[in-house]
């Protein structure tokens, strides 16, 4: 067996018996699954409702509101027009209430567009503003309509409520928000790719730093090369990280099916629904879930599988290699902040990227370009990938990669090879760039 493949077993083993690498192997999924709970838990419990003042001297608009109270409702909303501003504000102020709704009597109806006022101790929630405007706005314009002796009811009548029905050139039924299922899909890959290389590329620098912190290093380096112990080290952790990554694919496959089942949805190109049962789906909350699963199937799933392996290895071995690198060159991790920024730098931005560019324009230039840029590549092209990506560009980003990564390696075993030898002096820029020549 060769020095490198003994270098790689060595690594792997102590990885994977680690017994914080196997709790978290399986602890993971099952808090990721509790605290989505958790919160949906949260999301669903009743919010504490807030009373909601309406003193209006015109005597037009608060009926309106009253008209707002339910029985779940967030707010209520309490007609005390006949009651004094000012002692309505004190009320306000010892908090007896959550908000004042001030509509005072103007000359016309058009100066009330600027005229209302909301008071309260604490800024209110934006979609609270926008509802109350909004319900304000639809009864001037009523108003104004019947000042201008407009049929109200007619223009009503009138008005149309169109909904468009998605179609694909194969004549299935689509379902609106596809897209948003292809970025969650995109973006979840896209994120884990990025937690791991920060995590195992950290794993990577801290083995390098605690070897050499130990004395280690300069046994090991008497019978092995510098370049083979960091290869083996970056494969090593590696394959044990595919291995984690491969139980979590197992167990998040097996809570889904369960999930499915419990709500008695089928999973599969099997499952079809009725174009008429399409149409109340909005209405049946197991058939949107049968939709969404059914759509979820029929993206390009084994691309974005089989995506994700080829671009988390190419991108952790990029990425591993400088975090190897970074080891070898401080003695302990505080040392190393000053190098890890430029490597999170186009991390961060490709997340950036993906969801600000690529969500809008999967195939324009900024998206396939960064796409193609190895340091970016292996997030980026993974959110494009279940929008549908041309082979040729997905051969030519995976084999930028790979050579960069090749290219990377040749530069980081110098700085390694120098670096793991050096103790009790803090590196600079400049002596990296040293290192490089020799």
């Amino acid at each position: 067996m060769s020095i490198i493949s003994l270098i790689i077993k060595r690594e792997f083993i102590a990885k994977v018996r680690n017994k914080s690498f196997v709790v978290m192997t399986f602890l993971s999924p099952l808090l990721f699954v509790a605290i989505a709970v958790f919160i949906g838990y949260l999301s669903s419990m009743k919010a504490e409702t807030k009373r909601i003042v309406i003193h209006d001297e015109t005597g037009l608009f608060a009926s309106d509101f009253l008209k707002e109270n339910k029985k779940d409702a967030e707010f209520k909303y309490l007609n005390l027009s006949e009651i004094d501003v000012k002692a309505l504000k004190d009320s306000i102020t010892k908090e007896n209430f959550s908000g004042l709704i001030v509509i005072p009597k103007t000359k016309n109806i058009k100066d009330l567009e600027s005229k209302i006022e909301f008071i309260s101790n604490n800024s209110p929630s934006i979609s609270f503003v926008e509802n109350t405007q909004d319900l304000i706005a639809s009864k001037i314009t009523k108003l104004n309509l019947e000042e201008a002796r407009l049929d109200t009811l007619a223009i009503q009548k009138a008005q149309s409520d169109v909904n468009i029905h998605l179609v694909k050139a194969s004549g299935e039924e689509s379902l609106k928000g596809l897209n948003e299922i292809k970025i969650a899909i995109g973006g979840a890959f896209g994120y884990l790719i990025m937690m791991f290389i920060i995590i195992y590329g950290n794993m990577v620098m801290r083995s390098v730093i605690e070897e050499k912190t130990n004395r280690i290093i300069e046994i090991i380096i008497s019978s092995v090369k510098p370049f083979q112990l960091m290869i083996g080290k970056i494969v090593g952790t590696s394959l044990a990280g595919i291995l984690q990554f491969v139980i979590w694919a197992i167990i998040g496959l097996g809570l889904m099916f369960a999930a499915s089942a419990f709500f008695g949805v089928n999973v599969g190109s099997a499952s079809r629904i009725p174009p008429v049962l399409m149409q109340s789906v909005g209405h049946n909350f197991s058939e949107m879930m049968q939709i969404g699963l059914n759509e979820a199937w029929n993206l390009p799933i084994a691309s974005i599988l089989i995506g994700f392996i080829i671009y988390f290895i190419g991108g952790y071995f990029l990425y591993s290699s400088f975090y190897a690198a970074i080891g070898a060159a401080v003695d302990n991790q505080t040392d190393s902040q000053q190098f890890l920024l430029p490597i999170l730098m186009p991390l961060i931005l490709s997340v950036y990227i993906g969801f600000f560019t690529v969500v809008n324009d999967p195939h324009g230039s900024v998206a396939v370009i960064f796409s193609m840029i190895p340091l970016t590549s292996p997030i980026v092209m993974l959110m494009r990938i279940p929008f549908g990506v041309p082979w040729w560009q997905i051969a030519i980003s995976v084999s930028l990669l790979f050579t960069t990564f090749f290219f990377v390696v040749w530069f980081a075993a110098k700085i390694y090879r120098v670096g793991i030898l050096m103790y009790g002096k803090k590196p600079t820029w400049k002596e990296l760039y040293k290192w490089l020549k020799y």
